[in-house]
């Protein structure tokens, strides 16, 4: 009786630790073409700055692919990984990076049966706490990419 009293306490703290965690952002309306356009161009822009053969994708507010660009000799092996990055940070909400790191410190291990591409460069497009899309780069480094769309990502603002 008491394992029975002690394991409902536990559970009911647990409950009452979830509910105190942040609630994950809200999906919102689509953005214009023209934004999603100024996106890319920050994006491209911060690639070219560094030299960094990069592929762009951006996925509206449904996580489908709104706009592509392939830069001048970027890998075509980078265009399925840019896609699935900008889908995975829209479909979790949150940035690849954050799910890599959880995957890497063992904490979230179940994420890797998920079909997702779990690797820095994929970033959600957040407009008044709601996301609105998703950004995703491959070609570079991890951390070039993830560079790439934080550029673009700020161009939302």
């Amino acid at each position: 009786m008491l394992k029975i009293l002690t394991l409902g306490f536990v559970m009911t703290l647990a409950s009452i630790a979830s509910s105190d965690a942040q609630q994950p952002l809200s999906y919102g309306p689509s953005i214009s073409l023209d934004a999603v356009k100024r996106i890319m161009a920050a994006a491209e822009a911060e690639a070219t700055k560094n030299n960094w053969r990069v592929v762009i994708v951006i996925v509206d507010a449904a996580g489908k692919p709104q706009l592509l660009t392939r830069m001048d000799d970027a890998p075509y092996g980078s265009i399925p990984i840019a896609i699935g990055k900008a889908e995975t940070a829209f479909n979790f909400r949150q940035a690849t990076k954050q799910l890599q790191d959880r995957v890497n410190s063992g904490t979230a291990m179940h994420l890797l049966t998920s079909g997702s591409t779990l690797i820095e460069g994929g970033i959600p497009l957040v407009i008044a706490g709601k996301v609105v899309g998703a950004i995703g780069v491959s070609g570079g480094a991890t951390f070039q990419d993830e560079q790439v769309a934080k550029a673009g990502a700020g161009a939302l603002l």
